[in-house]
């Protein structure tokens, strides 16, 4: 099923308070234990998008792909232009964090520099919301 996720920038050096101005709004299927589908992302994919919210930079928009290869045999990361070879921002062991309200979760950015989130919204998409 496929699920909104809301991610806001947790607790760090900089923002001791956490910020919701960080963060992330991403569509994926989510198995009953809130982790990451793969065998549904491959029937999905299309609709697994990414909005990413900076502070007073633009939202940056792409799709969450799934990659073999890296820790557990395969590599979940956020791809903002499908043109390029590489892919722009990383997910740290998301095969393995569950997207459930109050967990935490890693993404590395284009500048190599890793950041914490919470989860702070996870519901399901009804099949309408979908198209």
């Amino acid at each position: 099923m496929l699920y909104h996720i809301t991610l806001h920038l947790a607790r760090s050096k900089d923002y001791p308070e956490g910020s919701s101005k960080f963060g992330y709004e991403i569509t994926a299927p989510l198995d009953a234990a809130a982790t990451l589908d793969a065998a549904e992302w491959k029937e999905t994919r299309a609709l697994c998008r990414v909005r990413r919210f900076w502070g007073d930079e633009f939202d940056r928009h792409g799709y969450l792909i799934h990659r073999p290869g890296g820790s557990g045999g395969a590599t979940w990361a956020i791809d903002y232009d499908p043109k390029r070879v590489i892919d722009d921002e990383a997910g740290y062991r998301l095969n393995k964090h569950r997207f459930a309200v109050g967990e935490y979760v890693s993404i590395q950015d284009e500048d190599e520099e890793l950041h914490t989130f919470q989860v702070v919204e996870a519901r399901p998409i009804k099949t309408a919301e979908k198209l």
